[in-house]
């Protein structure tokens, strides 16, 4: 039997207005197609005008939760660099509460150094911009204490290297149960390994199937090594679309999914066109 793929979109909030990101949503809540919408998490533009409109990724996701019925939603991914845990936990408690619990936790180390424009919002919004080893960790410890105090009945304290918390409680709890899911995105060894311990979906970029291939192979021995069964985790791609060469973006679907993708998330460029989803669901999707 095939395996069942889900596939979602992406609208990355920059040099576009609020209405713009609405419509699309709203369009893509009545496809039964498309089955989840993502957001990303940056707060100064990565593409276009360094200097355009940017919408903050947690604001927006809670105002489509209210705008939306049906689709699944989340940020692929959140930087963990620029929120502390507890308060994204309760942040995102909020938006699955809003939407009547169909928020996925997307979540990351957060951007690499070695990309040129990574320091540059970290600087501009006063955030500590740590070596990525220190992130990983960071990321581990933020998982632990999220999924904690979505599910903890009595306050704890938690003292990790990155974390410290003291009388952390969550209250109210996720609408989900015991908790939402968790996408964790990233191909380092070492995020891969947060991704055995954490995650019930793991992101990459699908553009090299090769690399997916590689990645999903080392992400399988890390769960054997715990004793986990790695079919427990669920194997997603990000592709972008082609609005021009639709059978491109089909031909790149196809080798995802023979790759054992399962869940994919279509990435529309901006400007959308009317009817955007509509027309992903007929000319990719299919």
């Amino acid at each position: 039997m095939a395996p069942t793929v889900s596939f979602g979109i992406a609208t990355a909030p920059q040099q576009v207005a609020y209405d713009d990101v609405l419509r699309v949503w709203r369009e893509a809540d009545a496809v039964p197609e498309i089955e989840h919408a993502w957001l990303f998490d940056h707060l100064l533009p990565i593409a276009g005008d360094i200097d355009g409109p940017i919408l903050e990724g947690w604001t927006l996701l809670a105002a489509m939760a209210a705008q939306t019925e049906r689709l699944r939603l989340g940020l692929l991914v959140t930087s963990n660099r620029f929120r502390p845990p507890a308060v994204l936990a309760k942040i995102a408690t909020t938006v699955d509460v809003v939407s009547r619990g169909r928020l996925e936790l997307g979540i990351g180390a957060g951007s690499r150094p070695s990309i040129p424009w990574a320091r540059r919002e970290y600087d501009a919004h006063g955030l500590p911009y740590h070596d990525f080893g220190d992130s990983v960790v960071a990321l581990d410890e933020a998982c632990t204490v999220i999924k904690q105090l979505w599910t903890a009945d009595e306050p704890f304290d938690f003292h990790g290297s990155a974390v410290q918390l003291t009388g952390a409680f969550g209250n109210p709890k996720p609408v989900q149960r015991p908790h939402p899911p968790i996408l964790v995105g990233g191909r380092a060894a070492t995020t891969l390994r947060v991704v055995a311990r954490h995650a019930d979906r793991w992101n990459i970029p699908g553009g090299d199937i090769a690399d997916v291939v590689e990645r999903s192979a080392l992400l399988d021995r890390y769960c054997a090594e715990i004793g986990r069964d790695p079919a427990e985790i669920t194997r997603s791609v990000v592709l972008p679309v082609s609005y021009d060469r639709p059978e491109e973006t089909r031909k790149a679907v196809e080798e995802a999914v023979g790759a054992g993708v399962t869940h994919v998330v279509l990435s529309l460029p901006a400007p959308w066109p009317g009817g955007v989803a509509r027309w992903v669901a007929d000319e990719v999707i299919g």
